[in-house]
C-alpha cells in the first residue's frame, strides 16, 4: 500500500503518492519538515562544536530535551491551529491558570492532588472552548480574541490568587502517584514530560494523517469558504482545535506545578511566542494550509537546543535571542520556497499526465 501525505495548497488538495522502491529526493525536499530537519542539524552541530563535550553528554541532551518536551506539548496543538489558519496567543495565561488552580486547591486548601489536577486541566480546556466559540460566532480574528483572552485570564488569576492566598506564588506537595506520572525525573535527568510529549505527538500525527480531520484541517487553512461549501464542519473543527490547545497548555502548567511543587501567576508567558516560533521553524505556514507534525517536533527541538546550547558555549545568553530571530526569518523564507517547490512539482506531474 502506498503512503500518502495530504498537503493543501491554494484551494486544491494535493495527495502525493511516491512510487514504490524509488528514492525521490525532490519529494523529500518538498516536504514541510525538510527545512526544519536541516535547521536542527545545523544548530546541533554548531553547539556541539562550540559547546564541547558537556553539551553532547547525557546531561546536555537531557537539558534541552526537557525544554523541548514541555514546549512541544503546547506547540503540537498550536501547530494544528496554525495549519487551520488561526493563531492562539492565550497559551501563556492558560498554562499559568492550570498550574495556579492546581496549587491553590491541592496546596493552599489541601484538597487531594487529583482534584487540583482535574480542576486545573478542566479550567484550561474551558478557556480554549471559550476562545473557539467567540472566534466562530463573531468572526473576529483569532489573533485579537486569543490576545484579549491572554490578558483577561492573567488578570483573573492574578487577582483571584492574591485575594485567596495573599500571594502570587503557591506551593503544594503532590501525592506520590501524581509525582511519578507528571513530575518525575527518569534516570534523575529526563522529565516524564518527554514521555507525555511522545504520546501527544502520536495522537496528533494520527489525527493529521490517518483521520478525516487531517484533511479537514488542511482544507480549512487553505480556503475556509471552499471547505465549508464541501460540507466540512468548519466551526466545529476550529472550536475543538482551540479546546485541544487549552487542554495542552493547562496540562503543561499542571506538570510544572507537580514537578517543582509550586506555581506562579506569571509563569508561562514565554510560551506564547515560543510555541509559535517552534511551529514556524518546524515548517508550518503563518497563512495556514501547510505543515506537519514531524516539523513541529523538530521545531521544538531546534528552539530548545538554541535556548540551552548558548549556556554551554560560555557566551552571553543574549545571543540566543539573536540566533532565534535569524532562525525564524530563515524558516519563513524557506517555508515559502518549499511551498513553491511543492506546487511546481505538482504542476509538472499534471503536465506529464496531460502529455500522455
Amino acid at each position: 500500500m502506498q503512503s500518502k501525505f495530504p498537503l493543501y495548497f491554494s484551494g486544491s488538495l494535493v495527495v502525493v503518492s511516491p512510487m514504490k522502491n524509488r528514492f525521490d529526493l525532490g519529494l523529500i525536499i518538498r516536504r514541510p519538515e525538510f527545512g526544519a530537519f536541516m535547521g536542527l542539524v545545523f544548530v546541533y552541530v554548531f553547539f556541539a562544536i562550540f559547546g564541547g563535550q558537556t553539551f553532547t553528554a547525557v546531561g546536555g541532551f537531557a537539558s534541552w530535551m526537557n525544554i523541548a518536551a514541555e514546549l512541544g506539548i503546547i506547540a503540537l496543538p498550536v501547530g494544528l491551529i496554525m495549519i487551520a489558519g488561526d493563531l492562539d496567543l492565550s497559551v501563556g495565561s492558560t498554562l499559568a491558570a492550570g498550574g495556579i488552580m492546581t496549587a491553590v486547591l491541592s496546596g493552599f486548601y489541601s484538597l487531594p492532588t487529583w482534584i487540583g489536577i482535574f480542576a486545573g486541566i478542566a479550567f484550561g480546556t474551558v478557556i480554549g472552548f471559550i476562545n473557539g466559540i467567540i472566534i466562530v460566532r463573531t468572526n473576529l480574528p483569532s489573533f485579537v480574541v486569543t490576545l484579549a483572552t491572554n490578558f483577561s485570564v492573567f488578570g483573573f488569576i492574578l487577582g483571584t490568587c492574591k485575594l485567596l492566598t495573599g500571594t502570587v506564588a503557591v506551593s503544594m506537595k503532590p501525592d506520590s502517584i501524581s509525582k511519578s506520572i507528571l513530575g518525575s525525573l527518569l534516570f534523575d535527568q529526563f522529565e516524564s514530560a518527554i514521555i507525555i510529549w511522545a504520546v501527544v505527538a502520536a495522537i496528533v500525527s494520527w489525527i493529521l494523517y490517518k483521520s478525516p480531520w487531517g484533511n479537514w484541517i488542511y482544507a480549512i487553512g487553505g480556503d475556509t469558504t471552499s471547505a465549508r461549501l464541501t460540507g466540512i464542519p468548519v466551526d466545529k473543527v476550529r472550536v475543538i482545535l482551540f479546546v485541544c490547545s487549552g487542554f495542552a497548555a493547562s496540562l503543561v502548567g499542571v506538570m510544572q506545578t507537580v514537578l517543582y511543587e509550586s506555581a506562579q501567576v506569571n509563569a508561562g508567558q514565554s510560551f506564547v511566542f515560543n510555541s509559535i516560533i517552534a511551529v514556524v521553524i518546524g515548517g508550518v505556514s503563518l497563512t495556514g494550509g501547510y505543515g506537519s507534525t514531524v516539523g513541529v517536533i523538530l521545531g521544538a527541538m531546534t528552539f530548545a537546543i538554541v535556548n540551552q546550547g548558548i549556556y554551554y558555549t560560555g557566551w552571553e545568553s543574549d545571543w540566543a535571542s539573536l540566533i532565534l530571530g535569524v532562525l525564524l526569518l530563515i524558516a519563513v523564507l524557506t517555508n515559502n520556497t518549499f511551498r513553491r517547490l511543492a506546487v511546481s512539482g505538482r504542476k509538472k506531474k499534471k503536465d506529464k499526465v496531460n502529455d500522455k
